[in-house]
């Protein structure tokens, strides 16, 4: 079974909440769907589903995201440069997963390990609240840029 949401599973997704797949939210979502690795800012999202429907606006793209991102079925993040970054949600994580991100070259990879579970649970007690989910973003350098130094 794939981690990440399929087409069928965000078309129930909106029916559920009376919307529907259109043309155009079709071709955002086929373009989240074919990069699930990436972590893709808006304006990739509008020039990749360019080419699945020319005729869509990049307004569009923006509202279909925020659609999106309201029904939990995509991810909104900064990672320090200033432009949002999206990401397909996925259907097996507890907590979505963290990030590496490289101060020099941009990239950012992922990495699942949940080591912030104790930590958690003390803060979570101590301060009488009950946590849902967490992000960890570390900033850092990546082997290629550190090898160049």
């Amino acid at each position: 079974m794939d981690r990440y949401l399929s087409l069928s599973e965000i078309q129930e997704q909106l029916e559920a909440n009376d919307l529907r797949l259109t043309p155009q939210r079709e071709a955002v979502v086929q373009v989240l769907l074919d990069n699930t690795d990436a972590h893709l800012r808006a304006e990739d999202i509008f020039l990749m589903t360019k080419k699945l429907a020319p005729e869509i606006g990049l307004a569009t793209v923006y509202r279909t995201l925020e659609l999106l991102e309201k029904l939990n079925i995509i991810y909104r993040f900064d990672y320090g440069d200033g432009q949002s970054r999206y990401e397909l949600g996925r259907r097996s994580e507890e907590h979505y997963h963290h990030h590496l991100i490289c101060l020099e070259c941009g990239e950012i990879s992922e990495f699942n390990d949940d080591l912030l579970e104790k930590l958690e649970a003390k803060i979570a007690k101590e301060r009488d609240f009950e946590i849902v989910d967490h992000s960890l973003r570390i900033f850092g350098y990546c082997r290629r840029c550190r090898n160049k130094k």
